[in-house]
């Protein structure tokens, strides 16, 4: 097969199976007289390994771990758990760095008018050059502008 059937087959594009030979994840293609990859229908199920790990996550690094050990009939399945069990436990704390990122949205959406006026904790959130939350407060009816070194509170 060449890499446009194996790709239709395996579900992996030809670029991706090009880089994942290139980075030492899958073996190198045989080539034929012509220069042409040449693939086998053993190919076609190692890239829908390979797919489907991809589709839970696991990054090339540890792919290939689980590559060899799908490959190593002597492995035992302890070592396979173990990888899945780091991978789900690493997946829960981006989880929970994405839920924080999304409450601290939340709480920037809320505090914004959305009006005309050019005031926007959003943006001030997102210009804070140390990387600690400006002081945002909730919307009640007052505005405290910082113009020229003073600030001018204005009720709405």
């Amino acid at each position: 097969m060449n890499i446009g059937e194996v790709a239709k087959a395996s579900g992996v594009s030809a670029k991706m199976i090009r880089y994942y030979e290139s980075v030492g994840l899958i073996p190198p293609a045989t080539r034929t007289d012509s220069g042409y990859r040449a693939y086998a229908e053993s190919d076609v199920h190692m890239l829908r390994f390979v797919r489907r790990a991809r589709d839970l996550g696991f990054p090339v690094a540890e792919i290939h771990d689980l590559l060899g050990l799908w490959r190593d009939r002597s492995r035992k399945s302890a070592d396979v758990k173990h990888l899945a069990q780091t991978h789900v436990a690493e997946l829960e704390l981006r989880i929970e760095h994405l839920r924080q990122i999304t409450d601290t949205l939340k709480t920037l959406i809320d505090c914004c008018a959305g009006d005309t006026r050019p005031d926007c904790p959003i943006l001030e959130e997102l210009q804070q050059l140390d990387g600690t939350p400006a002081v945002i407060a909730k919307r009640t009816g007052v505005v405290t502008r910082h113009t020229g070194g003073s600030k001018n509170t204005i009720a709405e």
